[in-house]
This record gives structure tokens, C-alpha cells and sequence, in this order.
């Protein structure tokens, strides 16, 4: 028996609404999968873009001729820039290590702390970058949970170091500074001193923390892989 025009109707429309879920659906999948690799493909070419950009109008005219008729697709291979970057700032360092080297760069620092203003930037810049970059420095290393800014609300925040000078003398507790971003952005945030033992100390790593406060609570990193990273760490520190 045939089936009548409203079964077949029905059948259709069925059809069409299955057949158009799907297109949707691999839709969605195709942009999971692409758009982070596409994104970080644009964000990666215009980094290297800019920095090569950047490096080309800082050397003289007559250096950029003599290596371009020497390396052969220098200007348009890209990632020259950070070659020569990296290779500049590495001779840096290996200059400094001689007493000419440590004698400029005593110089240098002379002249930068006898400017007013310029000594402030340079000061606190050098700072920040020896406490960072030093490998017995603990800073950005624990990602931890505080409560903040009242009782019974949580946020995340990041170790930097423990309070030192007059502050732990004026505090009989052992306080640590915290710094707690901001959500999307984790560049902004506030510098908190927080007794330690008001501190949970999770055992994420500190990337999968920072993606937390990025995504604004979006993902949610799995600590099954992190935790016995985090705990070796943890007894090496020790």
C-alpha cells in the first residue's frame, strides 16, 4: 500500500531536518579544529612580520645590501628578523662576560641612574627581569586559590614571591605576594599580600591556570596529568 502524501511529507521533512542538523553540526566541528590553527597561524606570521619589519629599519642601509647580496632570500624568508635578534642579543651577553664588556655595561648603568626619570624605568625594569629570569626565583610557579575580595568568593591567583624588607617585619605573619589577573585579560590584575596559610595551592600548572582566567571559567583543565608534575616540582623545590 502506498504511503499518502502527508507520510511522505513527513518523511521529508525529517530527512531535510537530519541532513541540515548534520551540515550544522560538521560546521561547528570544522571551526573547533580550524580556527585555532588559523588563528595561531595569523597571530605567529604577524609577530615574525613585525619583528623582521622592526629589525630591517634598525640596521643601516649599507648592512641590509651587503647581507642581502650574501644570504640568499634575506627580506624574504621570513624569521630573519628573530635570527638576528637572537644572534645580537647573544653577543650581548657573551661581551658582558669580559671586563671591557662589564666595564660598558657599568658605564651604561651609570648613565641611566643619573636620569631623573629613566633611572625609575630602568631600575624597575632590570628588576623585574632578574627576578623573573633568575632559576632560583619562585615567581609565577604555584597557581593558588584565595578568597577574594570577600568571604565565601574564590579567585585565582599566582605566587610571585614572599614578602620581604619592612613589610615582613611589620607582619608577624609569613606573607606572600599574590598577584590575581583579570578576566580576559591576564596582563592586568592586583598585587595582594596574603598570609600563607590562607592559601590553597592547587596542583594545575600555571598555563592551565591562566587559560582558566582567560576562557573567563570556559575550560576547565584536567589535573589526572598535571598532578605528579606538580608534586615532583613541588620535592625538588624542597
Amino acid at each position: 500500500m502506498a504511503d499518502s502524501p502527508s507520510e511522505v511529507q513527513t518523511e521529508n521533512a525529517i530527512h531535510n531536518k537530519t541532513f541540515l542538523g548534520n551540515i550544522r553540526r560538521w560546521f561547528l566541528a570544522g571551526i573547533l579544529l580550524s580556527a585555532p590553527v588559523f588563528l595561531t597561524t595569523y597571530i605567529t606570521w604577524i609577530a615574525i612580520d613585525l619583528i623582521d619589519t622592526q629589525v630591517v629599519n634598525l640596521l643601516p642601509k649599507e648592512l641590509v645590501v651587503f647581507i642581502t647580496s650574501w644570504v640568499p632570500g634575506f627580506g624574504i624568508v621570513p624569521g630573519y628578523g628573530i635570527i638576528i635578534g637572537f644572534v645580537f642579543i647573544t653577543f650581548i651577553g657573551a661581551l658582558t662576560t669580559g671586563f671591557l664588556g662589564r666595564w660598558i655595561v657599568h658605564l651604561g648603568e651609570r648613565v641611566m641612574n643619573s636620569m631623573p626619570v629613566v633611572r625609575t624605568i630602568y631600575g624597575s625594569s632590570k628588576q623585574i627581569l632578574e627576578t623573573v629570569v633568575a632559576s632560583q626565583s619562585d615567581a609565577f610557579r604555584e597557581a593558588v586559590v584565595l578568597e577574594y575580595p570577600r568571604k565565601g568568593t574564590y579567585v585565582i591567583g599566582f605566587v610571585t614571591g614572599v614578602a620581604r624588607g619592612e613589610i615582613k617585619e611589620k607582619i608577624e605573619k609569613e606573607i606572600v605576594n599574590v598577584f590575581v589577573p583579570t578576566t580576559p585579560n591576564p596582563t592586568s590584575g592586583f598585587l595582594l599580600l596574603c598570609p600563607k596559610d590562607e592559601l590553597v595551592y592547587l596542583d594545575m600548572a600555571v598555563e592551565d591556570a591562566i587559560k582558566l582566567v582567560v576562557s573567563a571559567g570556559i575550560v576547565t583543565p584536567s589535573i589526572s596529568k598535571k598532578r605528579n608534575q606538580k608534586k615532583q616540582i613541588r620535592n625538588k623545590s624542597k
